[in-house]
């Protein structure tokens, strides 16, 4: 192949269609628009969720609720998940998310579901009573940051 043989793909390239230049071109006259009414004239049309005078859908369907602008994302961290931690870990907020367990950015909590059976110290900002105690119980503590 030479650089003089090179050519786009048949079907790859194609004119832009040009309305109004004649009734040979198959779109001439009204440009495809057809005759007369709101979407025939220029800069007409209708806006977004207009349904033709029907009370929108939008407008139809009932609303509930808010978004709190103020909500903290909380994270939840389960006793059973310290599991994979080896014996006299600190088990701070950087390495759950090294681990995969939480996402960044937002506020981690230690709830009980599960067992522990190593000393863990564990870094977390918020935790409840029975976490605590399981935790304790398998001789670590919990820090609240």
């Amino acid at each position: 192949m030479k650089l003089h043989e090179l050519a786009p793909v048949p079907g790859a390239r194609f004119e832009r269609t040009r309305k109004g230049r004649g009734i040979g071109s198959g779109l001439g006259k009204t440009s495809g628009r057809g005759h007369k009414g709101q979407k025939a004239r220029s800069g007409g049309g209708v806006r977004r969720g207009f349904e033709g005078g029907q009370m929108p859908l939008i407008r139809r369907i009932p609303k509930r609720g808010f978004t709190n602008i103020f909500a903290e994302e909380v994270s939840i961290v389960n006793i059973r998940d310290l599991a994979r931690f080896s014996p006299g870990t600190v088990v701070t907020p950087e390495l759950l998310r090294k681990e995969g367990l939480v996402k960044g950015g937002c506020i981690i909590k230690l709830l009980g579901k599960g067992d522990l059976d190593r000393p863990l110290t564990v870094q977390v900002h918020r935790v409840s009573k029975g976490a605590a105690e399981k935790v304790a119980a398998a001789g670590g503590k919990v820090e609240v940051i």
